[in-house]
């Protein structure tokens, strides 16, 4: 706590013969609870000190407080318990009328981002960066709406709760690249003087293609382009690769607006590699060279945006190598346990706690779907219910098969929901992505008190839980996995 800062915001809130300062002396006894009952009550005042400021004297804004109790309480425990939610609504003010209505809170749907994003950016038709400004302003009111429902608890019970969320983060990451996507092509056509000489689609993968982000997730894609009949391929690829390049600036621009990184490191050659390469091309690598760990990668490929005819070409194309037939050689196995192994021992931070890494550590997110696709490549050839991008769903698939036992199953998801609804929580507590429990106890019960964990023994209660849940998993990939 910071006795002397809360003094100072609360003069400021409440000095003067205003309107808006009678109000707030008024409402401050009970808004000083509602902070105290969250992780970071002088985080919260400071963020309502600043909302109120940015409003002034709106009268819609003074009637919420006044009137809205419930709203009220919503805003003071979202500023207390949220960096990540709260620097969202400073950023635009204005949204804090989202707490007075239970349906503002709810995510808006696929089609509904689609049709807003889309007349955003037909209001600037000759301004690529102004469209695509307007489509991360959309976007950024929305990420705040899904986390505050999120902080709320407003999305339901745990495991539906999580699933929400990764839906909403995916349908927001979804629309603005098709924004995004269309704004690039209108560009790029412009700057040609004829629309581009090929068609383009771009692929979701890893968490994306999963419907599972994260408020830190990137969009992790591909890109494919398809060169119309008799133009020739080199002209073809320059546009697609002008398109693809244009549409990752707009969306890294410096505005006020978070950035959307499109990572397509994925391709095939990694960053080595085009950026951007022909359906014909990806066939033809994918024949000859692809990797155990690229036929896995496939396995959450879905289109995204572009042309959805050629979104459809490349998912059936990429069938014969996400489930191929008679499952995968010995050799692949093989493969694909080396690369486990090796992921285990390089790529967690020097010096972190292996144990606490949620997302590679023993127990965690990468051991709960490595096994799950483990299954998959092995099995999806002959079972279709297997042929999904979710690892959910092919969980329950491997269940139904006979492939998963019913309890194996339930200590996998445990561990697997507990991990990504951590790695969310850090996103949200600090404003920042973390793969690590927060080694800092402040921190830790800031996570935990926002996870629904009491005040008291929050911290040790969710490390705890976290130790055990992951101990239980690894026991089971151990098994399944390494065999």
């Amino acid at each position: 706590m910071d006795p002397a800062g809360a003094l100072r915001h609360i003069d400021a809130l409440t000095s003067g013969v205003s309107r808006r300062a009678a109000i707030q002396r008024t409402l401050l006894p009970v808004l000083l609870g509602w902070f105290a009952d969250a992780a970071e009550p002088d985080a919260g005042l400071l963020a309502f000190r600043q909302v109120s400021e940015a409003l002034g004297s709106s009268p819609w804004y003074l009637r919420l407080l006044r009137d809205e109790t419930k709203a009220a309480e919503r805003m003071a425990h979202v500023l207390a318990s949220s960096r990540y939610a709260a620097g969202l609504l400073l950023r635009a003010p204005e949204a804090v009328a989202i707490f007075g209505n239970d349906a503002e809170l709810k995510p808006r749907s696929l089609t509904g981002l689609r049709a807003e994003m889309t007349a955003a950016i037909q209001r600037y038709e000759d301004d690529a960066e102004a469209a695509v400004t307007a489509v991360r302003s959309v976007r950024r009111r929305e990420l705040l709406r899904t986390s505050a429902a999120d902080v709320l608890g407003v999305t339901g019970p745990v495991g539906a709760a999580l699933a929400a969320t990764g839906e909403a983060l995916t349908d927001i990451t979804r629309a603005s690249l098709q924004a995004a996507l269309a704004v690039a092509l209108r560009k790029v056509s412009a700057e040609l003087r004829h629309p581009p000489s090929t068609r383009f689609a771009v692929i979701a993968m890893g968490r994306f293609g999963g419907h599972e982000c994260g408020y830190g997730s990137d969009a992790d894609v591909l890109f494919v382009h398809d060169p119309l009949p008799g133009r020739p391929e080199k002209e073809a690829s320059d546009a697609a690769h002008a398109v693809a390049a244009e549409l990752r600036r707009l969306l890294m621009l410096p505005v006020p607006d978070p950035a959307l990184i499109v990572d397509a490191d994925l391709r095939p050659e990694g960053r080595q590699g085009p950026l951007v390469r022909t359906l014909a091309s990806y066939r033809a690598y994918y024949r000859r060279w692809s990797a155990p760990w690229e036929a896995q990668a496939l396995l959450r490929a879905e289109p995204a945006a572009g042309d959805e005819d050629l979104g459809a070409r490349f998912t059936r194309m990429i069938a014969e190598f996400r489930y191929p037939l008679d499952g995968i050689s010995p050799a692949a196995l093989r493969e694909i346990r080396r690369i486990k192994a090796r992921m285990e021992a390089e790529r967690i931070p020097r010096g972190a706690d292996r144990a606490l890494h949620v997302k590679l550590g023993p127990g965690g997110l990468s051991d709960v779907e490595w096994t799950v696709q483990l299954l998959q490549l092995q099995h999806a050839h002959a079972l279709p219910a297997l042929r999904t991008t979710r690892t959910g769903a092919a969980m329950d698939a491997a269940v139904q098969a006979g492939l998963l036992a019913a309890g194996d199953a339930l200590q996998l998801t445990a561990a697997w929901e507990l991990a990504a609804r951590i790695r969310n929580a850090i996103v949200l507590v600090g404003g920042r992505p973390g793969d690590t429990l927060p080694a800092r106890h402040r921190e830790l019960t800031a996570v935990a008190r926002l996870l629904g964990y009491l005040p008291g023994d929050a911290a040790q209660a969710l490390e705890q839980d976290y130790r055990r849940a992951a101990r239980h998993a690894r026991a089971v990939m151990e098994r399944l996995f390494y065999g």
